[in-house]
């Protein structure tokens, strides 16, 4: 079975990775309110998926539905948290503790989706030494060092634009290899590093560019 789920894993378009976890989050509130079995219709009537791209997308986990049943939520719910990883815990690193950083320390939904902050790092004085919800905050020169004793999986990179790069090249040499990128800017890493952006900024930009498209075909 895991032989299968890794197979999976390497195999899976990435569209449909990103996917799976809208699938789990709504049925996650049908397992809360009780409900045993869903169909693919339902959760495409909620999440605005087509309902041949949801069985598709969960053929990939080998999960399949009933005959005029559909799926059973309670073992939805657990394949697709097994196979996303929510369940296990990930140590992370925070790269930069200003606004977003300190923001991120402090959400402890992160931590229930398996993302567990123990460290924060920075360059500012004045951050350096003190604990933001119970996260020590170091200097960035000490994550090497640091880096032996908390044996981070990933590094989450909230700094500003101009550091962006040498904040990433102090996470590499460290020996972390996953980089959550909260910068706008896209950082240079070797192949054997993973990395994900999330720029905020890019999606504000697509929000705008809708909204005014919006406005206008509506004049």
């Amino acid at each position: 079975m895991n032989e299968t789920k890794n197979t999976a894993k390497a195999q899976l378009p990435e569209p449909t990775l990103r996917r799976l976890p809208w699938y789990l989050a709504y049925v996650q509130l049908l397992l809360a309110n009780h409900v045993e079995y869903v169909s693919s219709t339902q959760i495409a009537k909620e999440i605005n998926v087509d309902a041949s791209q949801i069985a598709k997308d969960l053929s990939f986990l080998n999960i399949k539905g009933k005959t005029r049943i559909g799926y059973e939520v309670k073992t939805l719910v657990k394949e697709l948290s097994d196979f996303l990883g929510f369940k296990h815990k990930h140590t992370a690193v925070m790269i930069g503790a200003g606004s977003l950083g300190g923001a991120l320390i402090q959400d402890i939904g992160l931590s229930q989706y398996g993302m567990n902050i123990v460290a924060g790092f920075d360059i500012k004085p004045d951050i350096i030494g003190t604990t933001i919800r119970n996260v020590p905050i170091y200097d960035i020169n000490d994550l090497a060092e640091q880096q032996k004793r908390l044996n981070a999986a990933v590094a989450i990179l909230a700094v500003p634009v101009e550091h962006a790069q040498d904040a990433a090249n102090k996470i590499m040499e460290s020996g972390i290899k996953a980089i959550w990128n909260f910068t706008p800017y896209r950082i240079k890493t070797p192949a054997n590093i993973v990395i994900q952006n999330t720029s905020i900024y890019a999606h504000l930009a697509v929000m705008y560019n809708r909204l005014e498209v919006s406005k206008d075909t509506k004049k």
